[in-house]
């Protein structure tokens, strides 16, 4: 069975029947309160977000929240180039991309050893 339930106007707990009191404002607006505290804070204005003990004070302040659910991320994909960067030329750039990483090892290699030769060989001269 199904028991109808209001919302304290004050504290957002629920109200079962036959329980709480009602309170009309000049304007017409209808206020209910599960108790007297809630009640005579809400006449003195105060606000439930500054109440510690109130569901709108542990929503301000992130508590209780045992479930934490973080913002998917968007996946990244990977662009190809569309224009040149620094030096290099669009072509240059896909032709680097379509080599295999042995061919570039190679290359790299055969640079560090021409390198090393023209150090030796300025070494020999002094």
């Amino acid at each position: 069975m199904v028991i109808k339930t209001v919302e304290c106007s004050f504290s957002s707990f629920a109200i079962f029947p036959g329980h709480g009191s009602t309170y009309v404002a000049r304007d017409g607006t209808v206020n209910k309160f599960i108790n007297a505290k809630n009640k005579s804070l809400f006449m003195q204005k105060k606000k439930p977000s500054k109440i510690g003990w109130t569901p709108a004070w542990r929503v301000l302040h992130k508590k209780g929240k045992s479930v934490v659910s973080k913002r998917r991320r968007a996946k990244r994909t990977a662009t190809t180039a569309k224009r040149a960067i620094g030096s290099l030329s669009v072509q240059e750039i896909r032709n680097r991309r379509n080599q295999t990483k042995d061919f570039r090892a190679a290359q790299r290699a055969d640079a560090i050893r021409e390198l090393k030769a023209r150090k030796a060989k300025g070494k020999k001269k002094k």
